[in-house]
């Protein structure tokens, strides 16, 4: 089992342990960085539609707009926009569709690309854009257009050929270059001191409602640009709920409480789950406690034998077999069942992207210089969840395996 250090109020751990808030010269450099790598990163893609024969790519997903035109949307922005934001990439150009919302934006955050304004729906301005972007055969990014738009799309113009695709720009994504890992870092440590700085406040009686909100702030107010998802506080039984919602529960003592949780910086977001322990540890939570902590760092030891493999010239392991490694050492104890979910994901632009670390994730090697959570858990309905969740940076070149969120994985109490 982990050799874990027992953290109580006399030594847990401070808001100052960990890096301070990026300041304003941080975010110019992480601008500059992201503006000069956008001519490779469409480099590469057009690559890829010559290889595949097509002049085209029009794009609908948000994070590829951020990736590759530079228009910082979300996931928040998105459901509102209309078709602003989507984007056509040529062999040689690209264009970005705005309204009379966002094309000063566009203007501003695109400088490199060209605006093209558009007053009506998408299916009546398409021929406009297909003309004007002068391609014929175009790959549409197939999982997030509906299928009744891609109908009326290819009723408009009969004589451009769409073609479905998926996974292109994802897999390129995943490949992360130095300013991204060092905003997920950023984003790491702002959840860090906001955990840190919460501890004084949780107390029995308090409700999860009132911590998620009371973390949320530290997040906003720490350095934070926004929240990488809404913060997840279950205490209890509750904690066996991978993805609950925080509810007007009050924390008690004996029990546990779970925090899943992350910070945006720049676009590039943190993930982070401790399970904590409110007053005197339960025995059988800390036997699961240690159980994941266990199933955690068979994981970090694997990665680590792995890097120094690659640097041979092995290539990586598949991401699925990590998360058999996990996963059996926890059912071959015979304790506790295994977690049903992934054993992780990707994170950047996206809090889950490639990539995976499931069991149906691909069974294809790793990428280098990439960052991804391995998040084990035990869940047992209606008794107890424990979930233990850190991002790893894995760089061959570099002989990297580096965990980048440093909250303590140790048995930390509150409440007393």
């Amino acid at each position: 089992m982990s050799n874990l250090a027992r953290i109580t109020p006399a030594n847990w751990p401070h808001p100052a342990d960990y890096a301070a808030p990026p300041t304003a010269a941080d975010r110019t450099r992480w601008a500059e960085a992201d503006r000069a790598a956008r001519p490779e990163r469409l480099g590469r893609l057009r690559k890829r539609m010559i290889q595949e024969g097509v002049d085209g790519y029009f794009g609908l997903r948000w994070e590829h707009m951020r990736y590759l035109t530079g228009l910082p949307f979300d996931e928040s922005e998105v459901a509102g926009s209309g078709d602003s934001g989507k984007f056509m990439v040529g062999l040689e150009d690209v264009w970005v569709l705005a309204d009379s919302r966002y094309t000063i934006a566009v203007q501003r955050e695109c400088p490199d690309a060209t605006l093209y304004e558009i007053e009506l729906q998408l299916v009546d301005e398409w021929p406009g854009l297909v003309a004007k972007s002068g391609v014929s055969r175009v790959a549409v990014e197939a999982m997030t257009i509906p299928h009744l738009t891609w109908e009326r799309l290819r009723a408009a113009t009969p004589g451009i050929e769409l073609i479905p695709v998926e996974g292109w720009v994802e897999a390129d994504r995943q490949h992360k270059e130095p300013s991204e890992l060092e905003r997920v870092a950023a984003a790491c440590a702002i959840s860090d001191r906001a955990l840190a700085a919460l501890l004084p406040s949780i107390r029995q009686g308090v409700t999860e409602k009132d911590l998620a909100l009371d973390l949320e702030w530290r997040i906003r107010t720490g350095g934070a640009d926004r929240l990488a998802f809404d913060v997840a506080c279950l205490s209890g039984a509750e904690a066996a709920l991978p993805h609950g919602a925080p509810g007007l529960r009050p924390v008690k003592s004996g029990e546990v409480l779970l925090f899943d949780f992350g910070a945006q910086v720049e676009g590039y977001r943190s993930d982070m789950t401790r399970t904590l322990f409110v007053g005197e540890p339960r025995e059988r939570d800390l036997e699961v406690y240690r159980m994941v902590a266990a199933s955690q760092d068979i994981v970090f030891d694997a990665l680590g034998e792995a890097v120094s493999s690659a640097q041979r010239g092995i290539a990586l392991p598949a991401g699925p077999s990590f998360d058999h490694m996990a996963r059996d050492l926890i059912t071959g104890d015979g304790r506790f069942p295994a977690y049903g979910h992934g054993l992780g994901h990707g994170i950047g632009l996206a809090t889950h992207e490639l990539p995976g670390l499931g069991r149906r994730s691909a069974d294809v090697p790793l990428p280098d210089r990439t960052v991804f959570s391995v998040e084990p858990g035990i869940y047992m309905e209606g008794e107890v969840g424990v979930r233990i969740e850190d991002l790893v940076i894995v760089d061959v070149e570099a002989g990297l395996v580096e965990r980048i969120t440093n909250f303590p994985r140790d048995e930390v109490v509150v409440g007393i």
